[in-house]
């Protein structure tokens, strides 16, 4: 069987070719079309961009036109060194089971910053808290015995002191120039891993964490980064993208991924300052145990307001003892701020310092009173 007439494969063959050709050229009027089309986009898309050093743009440069992959090594290689590894001995009474009693020792790890050639060195109270020993690593190698010139748990910094000489120094930064999506490189000593860099973002900021929240006392103003950080990391540096320490490595969020917390380096550096300069920090103080009312409490106790702090107790012989203030006070305004929490007041007290007056509105059954305190310092 002939599929075509013997005299119809001449005119097929000149269809097929004439078919190819015309597909080529369609093909390439497509791909000229779709270049246009894509070099138009892309001029779209460039027409906004701003290129780094150009200081007549809204959007900062990037310092050094370094790409993240090169800063995190900057970074590792500047600040690395000034990172120490800190490993402690604590020491308790246990009893076995015949009630005979024994020393228990523990063994502690976690890390610390070199923040002066005279030896000091931040890190977290937590981490020598009742330490009995305490060693320092160098990554050069260089072990030093240290000794504790101070802590304190408020903010949960503490200083130490090692002798040495030609001690690698960290570079402090201001932590309140730091902003949220910037690099944040934390540098520290996990598991005891010896000088681990973990790199993220400044995920947040101004976070608090309760350290005892049935007295009131949280670690507030927090850096919030995902930067991995892990025990042993406590007290390492958490450093910017100029190799500048913006914070102390403090918490993570057990339960979850990517939630690690660091006080800023400008609370760790007063609080270091203080320590240094006079063994302690001293810290402004009212001498009230205080409660932070939330709506729920105020309806299930059918309180007269929704927000405010109420006074649980008075320390005798306290400045709010001696200004007036009472168990069962509500504080409503603080210096003519609203009270909306307990940072409110806790802040306005720091911020104040020692010596200073307080301006108390406060609610007494149904009687608003304005009660002056002058702040102390904490016994």
């Amino acid at each position: 069987m002939v599929l075509y007439p013997s005299g119809s494969r001449r005119d097929c063959l000149r269809y097929v070719v004439v078919g190819l050709i015309g597909a080529i050229i369609g093909g390439l009027m497509v791909a000229q079309f779709t270049s246009s089309s894509v070099e138009k986009h892309v001029r779209e898309i460039l027409k906004d961009y701003v290129p780094p050093g150009d200081a007549g743009r809204a959007v900062p440069p990037l310092s050094g036109e370094i790409i993240p992959e090169a800063n995190v090594t900057r970074v590792a290689k500047v600040v690395g060194p000034a990172v120490v590894k800190i490993s402690t001995l604590r020491e308790r009474i246990v009893y076995s089971f015949f009630f005979e009693r024994m020393v228990q020792r523990e063994q502690g790890l976690g890390s610390g910053v070199v923040i002066d050639a005279a030896g000091h060195i931040l890190t977290n109270y937590h981490v020598v808290e009742k330490a009995k020993t305490i060693g320092v690593v160098f990554p050069d190698g260089r072990q030093f015995e240290a000794r504790v010139v101070g802590g304190d748990y408020y903010t949960d910094i503490a200083v130490l002191k090692v002798d040495g000489n030609d001690l690698p120094v960290a570079s402090l930064g201001d932590s309140s120039a730091t902003v949220v999506g910037e690099l944040a490189v934390a540098i520290g000593n996990p598991y005891g891993f010896d000088h681990t860099v973990t790199a993220g973002v400044i995920s947040a900021l101004g976070r608090s964490l309760p350290l005892d929240e049935s007295r009131g006392i949280y670690l507030e103003n927090l850096i919030q980064t995902d930067a991995p950080i892990n025990p042993g990391n406590s007290g390492g540096a958490l450093v910017n993208s100029r190799g500048e320490v913006i914070g102390i490595n403090t918490a993570i969020i057990q339960q979850a991924q990517g939630i690690g917390f660091a006080i800023p380096i400008n609370t760790a550096r007063r609080v270091a300052n203080e320590i240094i300069a006079y063994g302690k920090v001293r810290r402004p103080w009212i001498g009230a145990e205080l409660w932070a009312i939330t709506p729920d409490d105020a309806r299930e106790y059918g309180l007269p307001v929704k927000q405010g702090i109420a006074v649980l107790g008075i320390v005798s012989r306290s400045p709010a003892d001696m200004a007036g203030l009472k168990r069962g006070d509500i504080i409503i305004e603080v210096n003519d701020k609203k009270v909306t929490d307990m940072s409110t007041l806790t802040g306005e007290i720091s911020s104040l310092g020692i010596g200073s007056e307080l301006r108390l509105k406060v609610l007494r059954g149904r009687t608003s009173l304005i009660i002056s305190v002058i702040i102390g310092e904490m016994p």
